[in-house]
């Protein structure tokens, strides 16, 4: 009999988070009875149509902090009588507010093995002076309920360990990635001509992705930016592309079904954030076989670009790392400098464009998954 596997998690918009539960339920399917728990009705990745989807509930996605926190604990019994009455084996959530309904519902007595996944560096996430940040602050302590903790990178485990003092069990799984998919994507055409020498860079219009870093940096140099995203900083950041007169260099794309062939038609990445979970868009680029200069940021960029070096460092200067270059989170002039070498150092970019597709293949589906099915199974239940 195969065994019964609740997948919690809010939507499957178009975050990575959402992206690595589409690739789960394609993979595992025909070995585990999966349902996918949603809370919200948004689908950008595509649903097998064998898989069972049941609705939480089906909330506003700008509904208000207060009232998410009140309905926390409806949703935890309502999470734990679904778990009861489908005679589940295993829940799995995935991101903040599921972790915490998942947890609940172990707490008001759900009986069912339970794993949360978290995709961020809580601390940072939550860093700011206001209450929503002091709420889960205060929430997070929810985590000490699951039997196991799944986090996607180990900057982001060792913050829930040491910010928070959480106590399960832990277990690092880094995202994965559809090599096979993104070499059949990434030749596609696009309705753009590159005139110059291109950057580009994915990722939410948002204060934590800090675009803005990557308008600066680029303004003195012969060079374009393309940037796809969107999100609520559009307006802001279109005013300041304004401003720097880089309307003819830098060009907000928007939402791209198919980023890749963007990324393919590039000479370099960049990425620009003040802080990160574990950044997909970094292994993509190296999917894409692209050069990359990311922000040394807590956390992911470090343990891609860098792995054999401690995932707690942060670097002060420009970073020849083997798969890419780290500068340090914010610093305009240094990323301009970061990314003028690149525009003039052919021999670096060949070197890095020859190492890219090797380290993307670190993180194949099949890896990865691998590493799924052994928690599932019970078979890594334990700190690694």
């Amino acid at each position: 009999m195969k065994k019964r596997v609740a997948i919690l998690i809010y939507s499957l918009a178009s975050g990575g988070a959402e992206r690595v539960v589409s690739i789960l339920l394609h993979a595992l399917k025909d070995e585990y009875d999966l349902t996918l728990v949603l809370m919200n009705d948004t689908c950008f990745y595509p649903i097998p149509k064998d898989i069972q989807v049941v609705y939480l509930e089906n909330s506003n996605p700008h509904e208000h902090g207060i009232k998410k926190l009140l309905k926390l604990p409806l949703l935890g019994w309502r999470y734990k009588k679904l778990l009861h009455s489908h005679q589940f084996d295993l829940s799995i959530s995935l991101m903040t507010r599921p972790n915490y309904i998942n947890s609940l519902a172990k707490l008001l007595g759900s009986g069912v093995r339970t794993i949360i996944s978290e995709r961020s560096m809580f601390s940072l996430q939550y860093s700011y002076k206001n209450l929503q940040s002091f709420i889960n602050r205060y929430l997070v302590k929810l985590y000490n309920m699951a039997d196991l903790i799944v986090t996607n990178s180990y900057g982001n485990r060792e913050d829930l360990i040491e910010s928070f003092q959480i106590q399960p069990p832990m277990t690092t799984i880094y995202n994965p990635l559809d090599l096979e998919q993104i070499q059949h994507l990434k030749d596609a055409p696009i309705p753009l001509e590159k005139e110059r020498f291109t950057f580009v860079t994915v990722g939410r219009l948002d204060a934590g992705k800090n675009h803005q870093l990557l308008i600066e940096a680029i303004q003195p140099l012969n060079a374009d930016l393309w940037i796809i995203g969107d999100g609520p900083l559009k307006e802001d950041l279109s005013s300041k592309i304004a401003e720097l007169g880089l309307q003819e260099r830098v060009k907000l794309l928007g939402r791209q079904k198919n980023p890749y062939a963007y990324l393919a038609k590039a000479d370099a990445f960049l990425f620009g954030s003040n802080h990160e979970g574990f950044p997909n868009v970094l292994l993509e680029a190296l999917a894409c076989e692209l050069p990359i200069i990311s922000t040394d940021c807590k956390s992911g960029p470090r343990e891609i670009l860098a792995p054999d070096t401690d995932f707690r460092q942060q670097t002060q200067q420009i970073e020849m790392a083997h798969y890419g270059l780290l500068v340090p989170v914010g610093d305009v002039t240094q990323m301009r400098e970061a990314m003028q070498k690149m525009v003039e150092d052919e021999k670096l970019r060949k070197e890095l464009k020859k190492r890219a597709y090797e380290r993307a293949k670190d993180f194949a589906i099949e890896k990865i998954v691998e590493q799924w099915r052994a928690v599932i199974d019970k078979k890594l239940d334990r700190a690694l």
